[in-house]
């Protein structure tokens, strides 16, 4: 974050849901970066010293929020802007909660809870949740996103095609993120940090963190694309090799992830987190291996599961069926 760049949006610029009614914040020309400062999920209402009581005062009305909008100069629809996301400053202090009612566990675990997670902003090593437990951080926007066509104010619960809550982990720095326009300028706004999380989130919350972040801002006109997509750094790593992203009809300069779109690359995850349900719902004299170290995280999904006829999705170990969720509400983790 030392690096300068030509605008920054601080928290009091905040809104909740999507509308392309709201007056952009700042006009930026492609090439240009902004710095954000975004509040945490709770848009304050929790901190560092709350307890489990604060959980069930959650004000759902004033969750989720983002900062913004930010109008792109030039962005018609049929154009995607590219989001390339420089860096992120954590800030040492996150919590993940169950809250009644709320996550995809919601009927078998109706009671709150809270936990509070205290982190080396500087050396990101993993975060301690207990005795035998720690989680590797991995700092990113849950929410990040354009405004839809459709005029009025939106949810910021689900995704949409133009982005918003996808909670893709891969939202980090280096990745590159491309979103279809659907109005003139985009207006785009992120928001939702977390300082970690699986693919998805069961309990409905992750490692939700307070985080600045830096992006810059691109123009590829003539896209077209259905849906987000968008490339990481590691190259070499789960099918990306640097190649030139297409558009969905083919031609040169859409975004893509490992050539799919990010909707696809959902599907696998949740893959991934049906086969962690799976393991956290076996009889109790099942689960009789040791307490395991928060190594993995894996979460699902709240659609598009697809798993191969083994009932386990390829390439997922026992070891990687931990969820923090569960974690949260007294089950034994997996070894």
């Amino acid at each position: 974050m030392n690096a300068p760049h030509k605008h920054t949006i601080h928290e009091g610029q905040s809104h909740f849901g999507w509308n392309n009614a709201n007056k952009p914040i700042v006009t930026v020309k492609p090439g240009e970066s902004i710095e954000f400062h975004p509040m945490d999920a709770s848009a304050g209402q929790l901190s560092q010293k709350s307890t489990t009581a604060d959980v069930a005062k959650l004000d759902f009305s004033k969750v989720n929020p983002v900062v913004g909008p930010v109008y792109v100069d030039g962005a018609e629809p049929g154009d995607a802007i590219k989001v390339t996301l420089l860096s992120f400053a954590p800030s040492g202090w996150g919590w993940t909660a169950n809250i009644p009612g709320f996550g995809l566990l919601a009927d078998q675990f109706k009671e709150p809870a809270l936990h509070i997670w205290k982190y080396d902003a500087q050396s990101l090593v993993p975060a301690m949740f207990g005795p035998g437990g720690r989680v590797p951080l991995k700092p990113f926007c849950g929410t990040i996103g354009l405004a839809p066509a459709e005029p009025g104010q939106h949810s910021i619960v689900p995704p949409r095609q133009v982005g918003g809550n996808m909670d893709i982990r891969d939202m980090s720095a280096g990745t590159e993120l491309y979103l279809p326009v659907e109005v003139k300028g985009g207006v785009f706004s992120v928001g939702d940090t977390h300082a970690s999380q699986g693919d998805g989130e069961v309990c409905g919350t992750a490692i939700e963190s307070p985080i600045a972040l830096a992006a810059k801002f691109d123009l590829v006109k003539g896209a077209n694309l259905k849906f987000p997509r968008f490339t990481t750094r590691c190259q070499g790593l789960r099918g990306d090799h640097g190649h030139q992203p297409r558009s969905d009809d083919g031609r040169q300069g859409g975004g893509e992830r490992n050539g799919r779109p990010a909707v696809q690359a959902l599907q696998d995850a949740a893959g991934r987190g049906l086969y962690a349900l799976q393991c956290l719902r076996r009889p109790a004299h099942q689960r009789n291996r040791r307490h395991a170290q928060l190594d993995r995280v894996v979460l699902l999904p709240a659609r598009g599961v697809r798993v191969n006829p083994a009932g386990r999705p390829r390439g997922v170990a026992p070891q990687e069926a931990i969820d923090i969720g569960a974690a949260l509400c007294g089950r034994p983790l997996l070894a």
